[in-house]
C-alpha cells in the first residue's frame, strides 16, 4: 500500500513561521557582522559550492544541527554555547524555518531566520563569497 503524508512541509514550515522570528534580508544585512551574532547557514555543501556563501556565516548541515546545538551530545559544537544571537538561513527560507523552530525549542535563544534565505540575500546585492 502507498504512504499517504497527514501533515505536509507546507503545514510544518507554516507552523514553524508561526512560532519564530522571521527577518527581512535588509533586517538580517543589518545584523551582519556584528560580534553578538552568528549567522548559521544550513544548506547542503554542494549549494554552497555551487552557489557561494555569506561571508563569516557558520555552515552547520541541516542533518546535524541538533547534535550540534546540544551540549550533551558526543557531536556538540562549541560555537552554539555562546551568548550570542543566531540567524539560520538556508536558500529559500523553508528549510531554516523549521531549523529555527527546532533550535529555539531545544533552548538556544536568541534564534531568527531569513525569510527569503540566502536566494533573497543574493538577488539584494548583500555580500557574497565564493567557496572554492
Amino acid at each position: 500500500m502507498a504512504q499517504s503524508s497527514k501533515l505536509g512541509v507546507q503545514a510544518l514550515v507554516d507552523q514553524a513561521l508561526a512560532e519564530i522570528e522571521t527577518l527581512s534580508v535588509d533586517e538580517a544585512r543589518a545584523l551582519h557582522g556584528r560580534d553578538d551574532v552568528v549567522f548559521v547557514d544550513i544548506r547542503d555543501i554542494r549549494e554552497l559550492k555551487r552557489d557561494g556563501r555569506v561571508p563569516g556565516a557558520y555552515h552547520a548541515p541541516r542533518g546535524m544541527l541538533e547534535f550540534w546545538i546540544d551540549p550533551d551530545s558526543p557531536y556538540h559544537k562549541d560555537i552554539f554555547a555562546q551568548d550570542k544571537r543566531y540567524v539560520f538561513f538556508c536558500a529559500g527560507g523553508m528549510r531554516s524555518a523549521l531549523a529555527t523552530q527546532i533550535a529555539q525549542r531545544m533552548g538556544l535563544s536568541p534564534v531568527a531566520h531569513i525569510g527569503e534565505g540566502f536566494s533573497g540575500w543574493k538577488r539584494a546585492g548583500a555580500p557574497v563569497e565564493d567557496d572554492g
